[in-house]
């Protein structure tokens, strides 16, 4: 069922994108030849104007085919060269490529915004529009090798109740601070922690503190947050929603440039990318906490197929924008054999880094 999901979300993405090309080739009066719902071999077919729209058998998104854009494969008849991409001037048509990108940015913001219309997981003073609801205390993450992961505590876990021997807490006075507090006052002793993890029964663990994880201070090895549902009016949604999204885009760029530049100087890590088996796998993780959850992953995967097609590498709209950005440069267009040389070989390598992330994400679950 997970891949069955994923598979619509990224049919959903891609098709997004390629509307965002569709659209706004048709408003600078660029001819488009066809728009496809998945990829060939065609099932049905129909021609409205100028236009065919196609449905295909490959569930894997979708394509389109604007007229011009391949100037090596089109041979363009002098009458056809205002409605061709390739003839129209270089603003136009960086306005064309940039289009999949932004509508996949609009998209990410307007479906981070029904999340927090009908109620979202949020951080304690994360919104700077509402306060959550219903607050918990969730461990979001367990250091190697500490007390905590002896003791068997897992990222994701709910705190519901705390004992030091001196101080209890539970329901309001359970928080962040709270609960370091009465580490420290625990003067070594063991802690009570009882805890809560997915639709299982609550579950009692005795942790000892150490001073050895952080100097000078007593410490069991997690990080905490305090979450809960954060729910807002419309316009409110539409405002966080736009925070939110910022945030993501920025983070995931920071994250991306940082990857980049690893794989560059040959110190890359694999386990911090998903390939698609990877993140069917997430996908259905998110599905089985909630509607909510599975906003926030077709968020933050639409943030990320934005970013990634900005890269200026072969294949990518970004590559495509770094040519037309040289060709404004030179005043000429690039000859149509190193543009076709070359997107073949940056496609060739995108094939060959995917078949490598997926080997490693079948790897991973065996």
């Amino acid at each position: 069922m997970s891949i069955i999901i994923f598979l619509i979300i990224l049919a959903i993405l891609v098709l997004v994108h390629e509307f965002g090309h569709f659209i706004v080739a048709k408003m600078c009066g660029i001819r488009v030849d066809e728009f496809g719902l998945g990829f060939p071999p065609r099932i049905f077919s129909v021609k409205l104007g100028e236009t065919r729209y196609t449905l295909n058998l490959i569930p894997f998104g979708g394509f389109v085919k604007i007229f011009g854009e391949n100037s090596h494969v089109e041979s363009l008849s002098e009458a056809d060269k205002s409605r061709s991409f390739i003839h129209k001037n270089r603003f136009i048509q960086a306005m064309v490529l940039v289009a999949g990108v932004a509508f996949n940015m609009i998209f990410a913001w307007l479906v981070i915004s029904l999340g927090f219309s009908i109620g979202l997981p949020s951080s304690a003073g994360y919104s700077e529009y509402g306060q959550i609801t219903n607050p918990h205390l969730i461990v979001t993450e367990v250091l190697g090798g500490s007390p905590a992961e002896e003791s068997g505590l897992l990222a994701g876990d709910l705190i519901v109740f705390a004992n030091s021997g001196k101080t209890s807490l539970q329901n309001e006075s359970l928080n962040p601070q709270s609960f370091k507090n009465l580490i420290t006052e625990s003067a070594g002793r063991n802690i009570q922690v009882l805890y809560k993890r997915g639709d299982n029964p609550p579950a009692t663990i005795f942790i000892a503190p150490t001073a050895d994880m952080v100097f000078g201070s007593r410490s069991i090895g997690v990080a905490l947050d305090e979450m809960g549902i954060l729910k807002l009016p419309p316009h409110l949604a539409l405002l966080e929603g736009a925070r939110t999204t910022y945030l993501l885009t920025k983070g995931t760029a920071i994250s991306l440039g940082i990857f980049l530049w690893n794989t560059i100087m040959l110190k890359s890590d694999l386990s911090q990318v998903s390939g698609p088996i990877g993140i069917a796998k997430i996908v259905g993780e998110a599905t089985q906490l909630g509607f909510a959850y599975l906003l926030s992953l077709v968020t933050l995967i639409s943030v990320n197929l934005a970013i990634i097609n900005l890269v200026p590498f072969p294949a990518l709209d970004g590559g495509r924008l770094l040519f037309v950005g040289v060709e404004a440069i030179l005043r000429r267009s690039i000859s149509p054999n190193i543009v076709k040389w070359t997107n073949i070989l940056g496609f060739a390598c995108l094939i060959i880094l995917m078949l490598v992330v997926t080997g490693h994400d079948i790897f991973n679950l065996i």
